[in-house]
């Protein structure tokens, strides 16, 4: 069940949102959810395409409501998860919705994540899926994400950005091929849920049939799944102010290293990528 909380909460409602969709219009829609924010007060980011939205955004409690309310009225959107965290004072400095080629950007044309995406795996279905020897578990998120916090036994493809993701997994499918190993059941997972959707999409397109996605990606997953009984390890990365968030979304101490925008603890030393102690 989503939880809102009343504005007379001392805190900001952060919201992040996707879906893939096929919008005839994108930028109409862009133009309906610019000012739609802007009169909520609502800040942040969204990106509109004709493949869907994606975004966070952070604002008051009943906002963040009446602008959910009204991007679920969109054609195609009715049924569009969100995921509620939030901080103690608003994360973004303000409002904007652009409009772009991809809502995330793979770069790699003949990819239909709205038409041939793989298998959704519920939060907490994933442990069973992931602890099985037969499955090969992906991070598909960005190396420094990858460092502060993963799943027990995923594998980081070291990328610098989503954009090089599809080499990566081009040349780990050609070395299946080189061994005569059949695409093996795959598992892919990222923050919110939208990079691993769309990586799913792609592993179809390259003959990959049993391709599952975590669904409502990592963020979900704290939410919902008991540390007790959790296999993530470490922190999860968000792309603002709150640096990263644990088991129950609960905020921590990471701070990121202005030279390479990297988190790292608060409480330890941090070595830049390449600098000598």
């Amino acid at each position: 069940m989503t939880r809102i909380l009343s504005d007379t909460h001392d805190s900001c409602c952060v919201a992040a949102i996707y879906n893939f969709v096929s919008f005839d219009d994108p930028q109409a829609v862009q133009a309906q959810l610019q000012e739609r924010c802007e009169a909520l007060g609502i800040s942040g980011t969204m990106i509109i395409a004709h493949e869907g939205l994606n975004g966070t955004v952070a604002g008051g409690h009943n906002a963040i409501a009446q602008l959910v309310g009204f991007i679920r009225s969109l054609p195609g959107c009715a049924d569009i998860e969100v995921k509620y965290s939030y901080a103690d004072s608003p994360p973004f400095p303000r409002m904007k919705v652009k409009f772009k080629r991809e809502i995330v950007t793979l770069g790699l044309e003949g990819v239909d994540p709205v038409n041939n995406a793989g298998i959704y795996v519920e939060p907490q279905d994933w442990n069973a899926l992931i602890s099985d020897p037969d499955t090969v578990v992906i991070d598909t998120r960005n190396y420094y994400e990858c460092e502060i916090g993963t799943f027990s036994g995923a594998i980081n493809p070291e990328t610098r950005n989503f954009r090089e993701f599809p080499e990566w997994f081009a040349r780990t499918r050609e070395r299946w091929e080189e061994e005569g190993r059949a695409p093996p059941k795959i598992a892919m997972f990222c923050t919110g849920g939208i990079r691993c959707e769309k990586s799913t999409a792609m592993a179809r397109s390259m003959g990959c049939e049993e391709v599952y996605h975590l669904k409502g990606g990592i963020l979900k997953y704290l939410e919902e799944v008991p540390k007790q009984e959790s296999l993530w390890e470490g922190n999860c990365f968000v792309f603002d102010k709150r640096v990263s968030v644990t088991h129950g979304l609960a905020l921590t101490d990471d701070v990121m290293c202005e030279t390479c925008n990297c988190a790292y603890s608060g409480s330890s030393e941090h070595i830049c990528p390449g600098e000598q102690r």
